[in-house]
């Protein structure tokens, strides 16, 4: 994923872990414009992370990925309804076309 958003003109901070997110949105010098983060992880899932980084990057933008169906995140209690979403599999151009659309709103 890193790479063809690179290659696309964006700047792209990666972190391994949700804490190493955490860190980068705090730090970081500049505003964030977007989150991609899986909604599944070990030790926090995405909606917990969005809400921790947005206390540093108030005006982030998030994408959700995962394996699971939409509904099932949704049921779950998991993610929102209105949440923007990337279903595993995914091509880089879906990830690609993701990232401008959400940009673009």
């Amino acid at each position: 994923g890193k790479s063809i958003l690179t290659i696309s003109g964006y700047e792209v901070l990666t972190a391994s872990s949700p804490d190493e997110a955490i860190m980068i949105a705090e730090e970081h010098p500049d505003p964030i414009d977007l989150l991609i983060t899986d909604v599944v992880m070990p030790g926090m899932n995405g909606k917990e992370l969005r809400s921790y980084v947005e206390k540093f990057q108030p005006k982030i933008k998030t994408i959700f990925i995962s394996g699971y169906t939409k509904d099932v995140i949704i049921h779950r209690g998991i993610v929102e309804d209105n949440v923007h979403f990337v279903p595993k599999p995914f091509s880089v151009k879906d990830l690609a076309r993701k990232v401008r659309t959400v940009l673009d709103e």
